[in-house]
């Protein structure tokens, strides 16, 4: 049998290959040669064979019959042969099958080779295909190699202790010993490889986390001995010595000195010699700079040292390079809670990143310029993202005119500045406005009595001018219809009255529901205008009457019920009229932009994207399934009847009045209150109100006092005090309750505040609840998802229970959470409630 092609040749004759048939001919040709090669046991040609399959595979062919093979190379002792083995067990094998397992003890046996390289084959082929099985096996050789003399084979053996501790955490405590002893090292490559596995070590747990704390000095005196050290041609890259480690050691020492003063303190001055003597001219130093401008803003940091941080930022923005100044952009985003007015001295520099011709700049300028409003530069800022807004890609402009908006209601600093800009803006994003800002609009506007004559005639000469647009179309039809007798009047303070009849302006309205460029909503703002109009117009009347009744046929539904009840309303019920259509009160304010900007010093989300942010916390239905069995009892109500209120018109009004209840459940069936709030969109009004059954009161009326004063009924009131309970204490998280009793009887409400001691914060988190079906239980919103560390502050939620059989209670709680990147899951019975709870 002829000796098979070299692997040079093969390559050469698929390259060769004019079309992808003969490609693929070639490729079968020589995959069936090294078939029958394999079956015949040829030790000659195995290692050649190998490597042409190998190829074969890169190109995307089946290859998966050379596995075997590699095996059999890896157990030869030549270091070609193991090379290739090696190689092809990296390519062809993975932790999903089972064949990798035959190579163990191939790799225990040439870790231990007197050969460094034959011993750094094995280690990088553990590193690339190890399962849970091999690190158990062979984490004790790793150990013992990361102690070894030699460098080479140190540093790989360190690597793979840290894709071992990734695949199994619990082996973690195996490689501490030997990793602080690396950190004396004098061979950059494995400082690198052990700065890397101590990052790795302290996000996965606390506990190392703490440990490796007493390590800040040695940390610290290898960065200055980097910036302080001569040209190495070995280590430098553009004129700085060894970059990557130092982006290494500072990324470890911002997970160090965050949430620890003690370490923040012993790396300040360091991180201050890095930020003024790195050299920026390079991209080089511009990545060594930003890791220590992360480092900065995440540790207890001094002020002027955050200050410097920012300045550096500002650097940035002035780069040509268009990746930097998107990544300082982003950082500074980040920041403006952490240093606000150092971030407002770059203001113009960002405001001047609006007009980059790179979208994904300007996106970023444009959520850092909403954050950086306040009430000092809220006329300039608006001014520059209002002409920014006429500019912009029409995609953009709903999400810019709905946080202008939120700008102008939080810093406005008059009312008659505020409607001037919602005028310019809703002129200027026309048809992208949404529908929450036009119902945010008109409450404004309704708010503001003494500016209602000019907001109506300003309204009227920009629908004089375009009634295309249709959210300022909407407003003006609701503005005049409300206050047209003072745009009659004329009360004008600064500008001249217009000169307006009050047929023109019902020819208007009109032209409004005739247009054809109009929508629905549109055309019943019109008409709802009109008819407001009849009982403030005295000589249009009739006008009125006509334009109403041109709407009776149409073939929108809402339209022509409108049209037809305003028309029986002129025939039949005319004295009512004044009465039912008399001025609307100044509306309540209860839409999302009453939310505070900077809640908890974090202003750089909560403005930009209010419409997007705005989402249902990270409980879902299948961890609510899971929890209704927890009580191994009928599925529980729960939804606590309140007493009923007046439903206004204002969407927000309604939200607001059905904010407190969960419709997850369907008909009862659920266990745990799935708390989600309603979202606020006008659009999701109707499907809220789906389904909603009249509910009855939970107190029987045998049980009410009467009132003395008024016939009615008062609950009784009872100002026992109720002690409060442990209900939960483990890991450093404390749960408390506090009782208070309710205003109804059988309801007790409880403050639930959840602590943590540890040195961590403990993010997403959960907490649900569940009661046995002879209660009812309704959870409500809690006030944040992180738990602050030390104790410093506490996440609290109220539930409220109700016991008409006033029966022991007790209760299933279920919580999770994330500590440290580890997602924590616990749950358990409370059945120890205070007596008092139960009466």
């Amino acid at each position: 049998m002829p000796p098979p092609i070299k692997l040079k040749d093969l390559i050469r004759n698929i390259r060769a290959a004019r079309t992808q048939a003969d490609e693929r001919a070639i490729v079968q040709k020589e995959c069936a040669l090294i078939r029958n090669s394999f079956r015949e046991e040829d030790n000659t040609y195995r290692c050649r064979n190998v490597a042409k399959l190998l190829y074969i595979h890169m190109l995307g062919y089946p290859a998966h019959f050379g596995q075997l093979e590699c095996l059999k190379l890896v157990a030869q002792q030549r270091f070609t042969d193991k090379r290739i083995g090696y190689l092809g067990t990296t390519l062809l094998l993975d932790e999903r099958q089972d064949v990798h397992l035959l190579v163990t003890n191939s790799m225990k046996n040439d870790m231990n080779h007197n050969t460094q390289y034959i011993a750094g084959l094995a280690l990088g082929c553990l590193g690339s295909i190890c399962s849970q099985e091999m690190c158990r096996d062979l984490a004790g050789e790793i150990e013992k190699l990361m102690k070894q003399s030699n460098a080479y084979i140190k540093k790989k053996a360190t690597l793979c202790a840290f894709r071992i501790i990734r695949k199994v955490p619990e082996l973690m405590e195996i490689f501490i010993p030997a990793t602080r002893s690396l950190l004396s090292e004098k061979n950059h490559g494995v400082l690198l490889t052990a700065v890397v596995l101590i990052t790795e070590m302290c996000e996965k747990s606390p506990d190392t986390l703490t440990h490796f704390r007493k390590l800040v000095p040695n940390l610290v005196r290898i960065l200055k001995n980097l910036i302080m050290s001569g040209y190495s041609p070995e280590h430098d890259v553009s004129g700085v010595s060894d970059p990557f480690l130092q982006v290494k050691i500072l990324k470890l020492l911002r997970i160090l000195g965050r949430y620890d003063p003690d370490a923040s303190e012993a790396m300040n001055d360091i991180l201050a010699q890095v930020a003024t003597n790195t050299e920026t001219s390079k991209n080089v130093g511009n990545a060594i700079l930003y890791e220590t401008v992360l480092a900065i803003m995440d540790i207890e940091s001094e002020s002027g040292l955050r200050v410097l941080a920012v300045n550096i930022l500002g650097r940035f923005l002035l780069n040509n390079d268009k990746n930097i100044r998107y990544v300082a952009l982003n950082t500074l985003l980040k920041s403006v809670s952490a240093d606000m007015n150092a971030v407002q001295r770059h203001r113009s520099t960002i405001v001047d990143c609006l007009k980059d011709p790179d979208i994904s700049i300007r996106r970023r300028a444009v959520e850092l310029s909403f954050a950086l409003i306040n009430g000092n530069n809220v006329r300039g800022m608006v001014k520059e993202l209002v002409f920014f807004l006429e500019k912009t890609e029409p995609e953009f402009k709903s999400h810019i005119s709905s946080n202008i908006f939120l700008a102008c209601e939080k810093f406005a600093p008059n009312k008659r500045w505020h409607i001037d800009t919602m005028m310019k803006v809703l002129t200027t994003a026309g048809n992208h406005v949404l529908d929450d800002t036009v119902a945010s609009v008109i409450q404004m506007i309704s708010d503001s009595s003494s500016l209602h004559a000019y907001t109506a005639q300003q309204l009227y000469k920009a629908l004089q001018e375009d009634y295309s647009q249709q959210p300022l179309v909407q407003v003006a039809a609701w503005c005049i219809g409300e206050y047209g007798d003072l745009l009659m009047a004329g009360q004008m303070e600064e500008d001249e009255p217009i000169q307006a009849t009050e047929d023109t302006v019902v020819e208007a309205l009109e032209k409004i529901l005739l247009s054809s460029l109009s929508t629905q909503v549109t055309k019943e703002y019109a008409i709802t205008a009109l008819m407001k109009l009849s009982t403030r117009f005295t000589t249009a009347v009739d006008y009125i009457k006509k334009v109403i009744s041109l709407c009776g046929p149409s073939l929108d539904m809402e339209l022509q019920q409108r049209a037809v009840e305003y028309s029986a309303l002129f025939r039949g019920f005319d004295h009512m009229r004044p009465a039912l259509l008399e001025r609307m009160p100044p509306m309540e304010n209860k839409s999302i932009i009453n939310a505070d900007f900077r809640k908890n010093g974090k202003s750089s989300e909560g403005l930009v994207n209010a419409s997007e942010k705005t989402t249902i916390p990270r409980t879902t239905q299948p961890e609510s399934n899971g929890l209704l069995d927890l009580l191994e009892t009928p599925a529980p109500q729960t939804i606590i009847p309140e007493p009923q209120k007046p439903v206004q018109k204002d969407s927000a009004d309604l939200l607001d009045l059905l904010g407190d209840l969960d419709f997850s459940s369907g008909g009862g069936s659920s266990g745990v209150n799935n708390v989600q709030p309603v979202l606020p969109t006008t659009n999701n009004i109707m499907g809220l109100s789906d389904g909603l059954q009249p509910m009855a009161p939970l107190v029987p009326p045998s049980m009410q006092t009467p009132d003395l004063m008024g016939g009615g009924s008062i609950d009784p009131i009872t100002n026992d005090k109720i002690p409060s309970l442990v209900a939960y204490e483990k890991s450093g998280l404390k749960i408390e309750f506090d009782f208070e009793r309710d205003s109804n009887p059988a309801v007790i409400n409880i403050l639930t505040k959840a602590t943590n001691s540890t040195n961590l914060p403990l993010t997403d988190y959960v907490f649900q609840a569940a009661v046995p079906k002879t209660f009812q239980l309704q959870l409500q919103s809690p006030s944040g998802n992180t738990v602050p560390p030390n104790s410093s502050g506490a996440i609290t939620q109220m539930i409220k229970v109700a016991n008409p059989l006033k029966q022991p209670l007790r209760m299933r709680i279920k919580l999770s959470y994330n500590s440290n990147g580890m997602v924590v899951n616990d749950q358990g019975e409370i059945n120890n409630f205070p007596t008092a709870v139960n009466q």
